[in-house]
C-alpha cells in the first residue's frame, strides 16, 4: 500500500512537471509555425490519445518522462533542407530553434518561482530575524568548526570575502565547499579573530559539513510516537528554552545532550503562551537513528504571514536564485571529485519524498513540486547532447560560427550523449535502490 502510495504521488508530481515543460516546447512550436506532430506522455507504443489539429496529443506505455515530436526534428543530424516542408523544424532560423528548446526549461522555472508566489501570498514562514548578523549557536565537538576555534556565541563578521554574511550565506558556502578551506572573521566579546574551516563530505548526506548552527530560538515541529515527549505534555510550537540548565540555541545542541546522557533522564524547560513549564523527558534509544532520542523534531522560531502579490514575487524569486545557485555549486563540487553525486535522487527516492510531501499537507507538496521544477530545469539547460541545453550550445556555436557542424560531428556529439545519459540513468537508478536498501537495513 505504502508503495502504491508513494507511485502514485511520483505520478502527480512529474505529470505536472512534464506536462508544463513539454507545454513549453510546445506553444513555442507553434509560435514559431512548426507542425507538432505529437505531443506524449510517455514513451514508447501509444496506449489512447486524441487528436487536436493536426497534433496527436497521446499516453504512452512507459509512463516517465514525454516528448514534443515536430516535423523534421528527426532529421537534425541531417543536412538542413532534406524535407522542403517550410514548417519543418530544421529549416527554421537557428534563433528560433534556439527559442524553442530553451522554451521548455524556461517553463519549468516560471513554474517554481509560480508555485512559490502563490504558496507566500497564502502562508510565507518569516524568521523572527531573517536578516540578523550570523551567530553561532552550537559547535559539534570534533568538528571542522571546533577544530577551526569556533565558539558559541561568535559572531561572523566576514566569510570568504563577503563581509557582514547572513546565516544563509554562510551555508550555501558550507554545502558546497566540502575539502576546500575558507578564511573567515569572527568577533567575540571586542575581539576579531581571523580563522580557517575546512568542511568535511558528511558520509550521511554526501554534502559539505562544518559542525556548527546558527543561533536562533527554536520550537517543536511535531511529537514523533513512540517517545517519552508525547506522555510528559510536550506539543507542537513549545519553544525550548534549555535542557539539564544548558541553554538552547540551536537545532543540534538539544540533540548533542540528549545523546550524551545516555539514558538519563533530561530536564527540559519549554515556553509555551509566554509561559514557562519544567519536564522530565526519559530518552530512548533508537535503532533507526543509532542515537538516544526523546522524540520530538525541531524547527527555527518563525511567524506565518501572508504576503502580497509583489512581495511574494520576490521572495520566490530569491529563494529560487539561491536554490539554482546551491544546485550550480554542487554540480561544480561533483566535477571537481569535492562531492559525491550520490546526493542525487532518481524516482525511488522522488517518490519517496513526494509521499511524504503529500502527507505533511499541500504547502509542503507545493514546495516540492517547486524544487523539483527547478531542479529539471537546470537539468535539462546542461550541455549535455540530447538534452535541451545541448541543443542550445550547438545551435549557439553554429550562429557564432554562421554555419552548421559538420553531420559527423553532430551524430559523434548525439552517440555520446545518448551513452553519457544512460550511464547516468543506470547510476541513479542503483543509487536510489541502493539508499532504499540501507535505510530498511
Amino acid at each position: 500500500m505504502e508503495f502504491l502510495n508513494s507511485v502514485f504521488w511520483l505520478l502527480i508530481l512529474l505529470g505536472v512537471m512534464i506536462i508544463i515543460h513539454e507545454l513549453g516546447h510546445y506553444w513555442a512550436a507553434l509560435l514559431c509555425d512548426v507542425k507538432v506532430e505529437q505531443f506524449s506522455l510517455g514513451f514508447g507504443p501509444r496506449l489512447f490519445g486524441f487528436k487536436v489539429g493536426e497534433t496527436d496529443f497521446r499516453f504512452s506505455a512507459i509512463l516517465f518522462g514525454g516528448y514534443v515530436k515536430m516535423l523534421g526534428q528527426d532529421d537534425m543530424a541531417v543536412d538542413p533542407g532534406t524535407n522542403p516542408d517550410p514548417r519543418s523544424f530544421m529549416n527554421k532560423p537557428r534563433y528560433q530553434r534556439l527559442f524553442i528548446a530553451a522554451a521548455g526549461p524556461a517553463m519549468n522555472i516560471l513554474l517554481a518561482i509560480g508555485l512559490l508566489a502563490g504558496l507566500f501570498m497564502y502562508q510565507f514562514p518569516k524568521l523572527v530575524n531573517p536578516d540578523g548578523p550570523a551567530i553561532v549557536g552550537h559547535v559539534e565537538k570534533g568538528s571542522p568548526a571546533a577544530a577551526a576555534g569556533v565558539q558559541e556565541g561568535d559572531t561572523i563578521i566576514e566569510f570568504d570575502g563577503v563581509k557582514n554574511p547572513k546565516w544563509e550565506d554562510v551555508l550555501v558556502k558550507e554545502l558546497t565547499g566540502a575539502d576546500k578551506s575558507f578564511a573567515f572573521i569572527v568577533k567575540r566579546i571586542e575581539a576579531s579573530i581571523p580563522l580557517t574551516v575546512t568542511p568535511r563530505t558528511d558520509e550521511k548526506t554526501q554534502v559539505g559539513y562544518a559542525g556548527w548552527r546558527e543561533q536562533s530560538e527554536i520550537r517543536i515541529k511535531y511529537i514523533i510516537k513512540g517517545f517519552n515527549a508525547a506522555s510528559v505534555g510536550l506539543e507542537p510550537g513549545d519553544v525550548v528554552i534549555s535542557v539539564n540548565n544548558i541553554p538552547v540555541r540551536s537545532l543540534t545542541k538539544l540533540v548533542e545532550i540528549v545523546r550524551e546522557s545516555e539514558g538519563k533522564s533530561v530536564d527540559l524547560i519549554y515556553e509555551r503562551k509566554n509561559l514557562r513549564n519544567k519536564v522530565s523527558v526519559l530518552p530512548k534509544f533508537s535503532e533507526t537513528e543509532k542515537r538516544w532520542m526523546i522524540g520530538i523534531q525541531l524547527e527555527p522560531k518563525y511567524v506565518v504571514v501572508a504576503l502580497g502579490p509583489l512581495e511574494a514575487l520576490k521572495e520566490s524569486w530569491n529563494y529560487n536564485l539561491r536554490g539554482a545557485t546551491m544546485i550550480l555549486d554542487y554540480l561544480k563540487g561533483v566535477v571537481q571529485m569535492r562531492l559525491s553525486p550520490k546526493q542525487f535522487e532518481g524516482p525511488v527516492g522522488i517518490a519517496r519524498m513526494a509521499a511524504a510531501a503529500a502527507k505533511e499537507g499541500t504547502a509542503d507538496f507545493l514546495s516540492l513540486m517547486a524544487m523539483v521544477s527547478l531542479n529539471l530545469a537546470i537539468f535539462n539547460l546542461l550541455p549535455i547532447p540530447v538534452l535541451d541545453g545541448g541543443m542550445i550550445l550547438v545551435l549557439l556555436v553554429e550562429m557564432i560560427r554562421r554555419r552548421d557542424l559538420s553531420l559527423q560531428i553532430k551524430e559523434r556529439v548525439l552517440q555520446v550523449g545518448l551513452a553519457f545519459l544512460l550511464m547516468m540513468v543506470v547510476f541513479v537508478l542503483y543509487n536510489d535502490i541502493s539508499k532504499a536498501v540501507l535505510s530498511k537495513g
